[in-house]
């Protein structure tokens, strides 16, 4: 028997797709900054998806969440991009220092994916996060913090968890502290302005004044045992710890001394770069994807 299908039906299928069509919800807001918006694309499926988190790069201070899902699409992964507060609009608003912005904000719209798991079959349990530069150490700082949820909070967002299931980046930053990244590279100039310096001399000379920013901010301070498995990718020169690479600020020298930190430590780590490949992952996406379909 031929099912028929009402006038309504056929207006709303023109409106929004059929009920099992994939969405893709495009400039959701997940605060009230009009840089607090994500792109959601659903991957088809009868039951949960696990789902990709990905932070842009861009110094946290320009870039863009548009990105290209398909390929986790085609393997049963839902993708989410996000924008968040730029430094200068932290700087704006007051807030000190001004990467609290960016970083709280990428913990914020986890949360709110999360609290979207029934609506956007989701499974909040497997998600794994992703980006470059900037947004590659924004999901190592989530992957690494103590969780963020407030059980108590009158908020059912803030309650949500912020940990990850893992996280896979490319070029990350993995630590904000001056005097550190001096001791790895005698050339590192970058990071001041996560703080609201002018340069990366006055980050230095008022290093003791923010200490406290840079344990709570730069992800390698928040490593412990229970952190989930990471990947990090690197291009570039080969990583020397001690030289002068020519583009410190994407180094593989950071991640060579965040691998020691988390193989010390007894956290799961593939490190990639032009020195070292890797059997099964040339790339972030095939980690993400091995490592959420298992």
């Amino acid at each position: 028997m031929k099912r028929v299908l009402s006038l309504t039906a056929l207006l709303l299928i023109a409106l929004h797709g059929r009920a099992d069509e994939p969405k893709k919800l495009i400039g959701v807001a997940y605060g009230s900054h009009p840089r607090q918006v994500l792109d959601f694309y659903q991957a088809k499926s009868d039951k949960p998806t696990p789902v990709v988190l990905y932070i842009h790069g861009g110094g946290w201070r320009n870039g863009d969440k548009k990105t290209n899902p398909q390929a986790f699409l085609d393997k049963g992964i839902s993708v989410v991009a996000i924008n968040y507060r730029y430094v200068q609009n932290a700087v704006e608003d007051k807030i000190e220092p001004p990467v609290k912005a960016p970083l709280e904000d990428a913990a914020r719209a986890l949360q709110f994916i999360r609290s979207k798991a029934g609506e956007w079959n989701l499974d909040k349990k497997r998600i794994g996060a992703t980006g470059g530069s900037a947004g590659a150490c924004s999901s190592l700082w989530l992957a690494f913090h103590d969780d963020l949820a407030d059980p108590k909070s009158t908020d059912p967002i803030a309650r949500e968890s912020t940990r990850l299931f893992c996280a896979a980046v490319n070029g990350a930053q993995v630590s904000l502290d001056p005097k550190e990244l001096r001791e790895w590279m005698p050339n590192y100039g970058y990071g001041a302005h996560a703080f609201g310096l002018k340069n990366f001399q006055e980050l230095i000379d008022n290093r003791e004044k923010v200490l406290k920013w840079i344990k709570e901010y730069s992800p390698i301070e928040h490593v412990t045992k229970d952190d989930p498995p990471i990947a990090l990718f690197y291009t570039g020169e080969k990583p020397v710890v001690g030289a002068s690479p020519k583009d410190p600020t994407h180094s593989g020298i950071m991640g060579v001394k965040l691998e020691e930190k988390l193989k010390a430590t007894g956290v799961e780590v593939i490190l990639v770069h032009p020195e070292r490949t890797h059997p099964m992952y040339k790339n972030s996406t095939e980690y993400l994807i091995d490592r959420l379909l298992k």
